[in-house]
């Protein structure tokens, strides 16, 4: 499966558009996870553990979108876009969305 964000996939010619597809995934971060953060937010640096969770996340909603393609009879993804979206009171889940067409190509 050709997943991509141009609009086209140089040297294919799509023959037929599938139509928009998208994967979304929700995760919550722990109050564990929360407490390294917060230290991080203070003195500064990278927060491992939000990285490695939206990490995942976007690994999961990229494998939903390219199952909502294969189950459309797509072999390619296109004008794919990744957005991220903080949730809850205390912002204290991730939503990752991943949109984009699915389309045959040869």
């Amino acid at each position: 499966m050709i997943i991509t964000t141009t609009p086209n996939i140089e040297g294919k010619r799509i023959i037929d558009y599938k139509g928009v597809i998208s994967g979304e995934v929700i995760v919550g971060i722990n109050a564990f996870k929360d407490l390294f953060a917060s230290v991080r937010n203070i003195i500064g640096g990278r927060s491992k553990s939000y990285e490695d969770e939206l990490v995942k996340a976007r690994a999961a909603a990229m494998k939903e979108l390219e199952e909502q393609a294969e189950d459309l009879g797509a072999n390619a993804i296109v004008g794919v876009d990744i957005d991220y979206q903080a949730l809850g009171a205390d912002n204290g889940m991730m939503m990752v969305i991943v949109t984009g067409t699915a389309v045959y190509c040869q």
